[in-house]
């Protein structure tokens, strides 16, 4: 009898930890094989209060509670091994994506989700965890496409960065520091346009162009998560901030990401169209080409001469002003023109060289890994 008694109560003290705790019965996982289906999670105030409306709390409140349940944790791992003593080190990583379609493809950093994680994990607003798996990565982009399998998930509406006007409202989320500080909120301004950025990356110094600006906070662990503007709409993939001053960090302009993500939406894959040039925007290109007359376009500082670029006629010097009937100024314009392409495409490139405009053609070919 003293026995039973005993179970009774302790059956009774489990069942209490679990209404007081509320990891218990988080963190649920789909069964092997199965495609998970989202379900919000339910919220409680405490002490029978009702819930705000977030339209009580003012328009960042509202971008908030719109965009929140789109946003994931990413947990990385990598296993490094060591070929002489067979001894393994498991290197955590932690990052922000967000969901762009319902049916779990997801956007966050290359640095988060690149180099072949050999596990990574995204963690959902309501707490349920999925199995991911890289698509797609540019360390040149800083961009990563990352596929959970389910369906109904919360996608995030995707704003015009095009659009954006400095001193305009911007709000960064995501996981700073840890999982423990999931779905952090700061906000603050756009704070200036068409930034460029010189960052190391695994295959040497890389500018990043055409980064939005921003003193909204941003810490280890934003990484990959949504810029997002006052109607909710994200406009920027938060990536970098700059170390030795307070207020500084950058997002990639999300109309970048667009054509990747259709492509993935409509054809299931993304094979990234290469043509072969380092270009500058016309800033930065003017420290580089010292005549002063770059008005326009894109400066080719560099070129791969095994690239589709340099076989169609391009060379340094040259100036792109255009691809098929789609003109450019900036790189992101340039990036954003070839990507909405298929690798074995033909395109027009209009140049101007020596004073003098120019179109050649070239046909898009896939981008090496050597």
């Amino acid at each position: 009898m003293l026995k039973r008694d005993a179970g009774i109560v302790l059956l009774v003290i489990f069942v209490g930890l679990c209404v007081l705790l509320p990891a218990c019965g988080a963190n649920r996982r789909p069964a092997p094989g199965g495609e998970y289906q989202y379900r919000q999670q339910g919220t409680q105030q405490g002490n029978d209060r009702p819930a705000r409306d977030a339209s009580q709390a003012g328009s960042i409140a509202k971008a908030v509670e719109k965009v929140n349940p789109s946003v994931v944790g990413i947990s990385t791992v990598h296993v490094q091994r060591d070929s002489l003593l067979d001894n393994r080190e498991a290197l955590e990583g932690v990052g922000t994506g967000f969901i762009v379609h319902p049916d779990g493809y997801i956007i966050t950093n290359d640095h988060v989700a690149g180099n072949d994680p050999d596990d990574i994990t995204v963690i959902l607003h309501n707490g349920d965890e999925l199995e991911g798996k890289v698509l797609w990565t540019d360390p040149t982009l800083d961009l990563a496409v990352v596929k959970v399998n389910g369906s109904n998930l919360p996608a995030a509406e995707l704003g015009e960065s095009e659009e954006l006007v400095v001193g305009e409202p911007a709000i960064a989320i995501g996981t700073p520091l840890g999982l423990q500080f999931q779905h952090t909120t700061t906000a603050g301004v756009i704070s200036a346009l068409n930034r460029t950025v010189q960052v190391p990356t695994e295959i040497g110094e890389n500018f990043m162009e055409d980064l939005i600006q921003t003193d909204a906070s941003i810490n280890p662990g934003n990484s990959g998560g949504p810029l997002v503007n006052i109607d909710g709409q994200v406009i920027g993939i938060n990536t970098v901030k700059v170390v030795s001053a307070e207020g500084i960090g950058f997002a990639i302009p999300i109309d970048v990401a667009k054509p990747i993500i259709e492509h993935f939406i409509n054809e299931g894959e993304f094979v990234t169209p290469y043509i072969g040039i380092v270009g500058f925007d016309r800033d930065i290109a003017s420290f580089y080409k010292r005549d002063g007359n770059i008005r326009e376009g894109v400066y080719v500082i560099d070129i791969d001469t095994r690239g589709p670029a340099f076989k169609s006629g391009i060379r340094v010097d040259d100036i792109i002003t255009r691809v098929g009937d789609r003109q450019v100024s900036k790189m992101l314009e340039l990036r954003t023109a070839v990507y909405s392409h298929k690798v074995g495409d033909a395109i027009s490139i209009t140049v101007i060289r020596s004073g003098r405009e120019r179109v050649f053609e070239m046909t898009l070919e896939p981008k090496s890994r050597t």
